[in-house]
């Protein structure tokens, strides 16, 4: 279903804001995945309702240079 799928970790809000914007510049679906529950990682309020301080997979199947320099930024070791 993803070609790609990687745990990333947000800190505060700004954090929350700046991988939304860089989700919303692609032109592909990413999801993001904490515990059971799906979010569309281009909804805002979706992810500002997971909480910050939590693991988080990110799942997509496209590239986006942009968008994988954030998600690297935020990727837990």
């Amino acid at each position: 279903m993803y070609e790609t799928v990687k745990v990333i970790r947000l800190s505060d809000m700004d954090e929350v804001k700046d991988f939304v914007r860089a989700a919303g510049g692609c032109d592909f679906d990413i999801d993001v995945k904490c515990d059971r529950t799906f979010i569309d990682a281009k909804s805002l309020l979706g992810m500002i309702g997971l909480g910050v301080k939590k693991n988080l997979q990110v799942c997509y199947g496209g590239k986006n240079e942009n968008f994988e320099n954030v998600v690297a930024k935020f990727a837990v070791a």
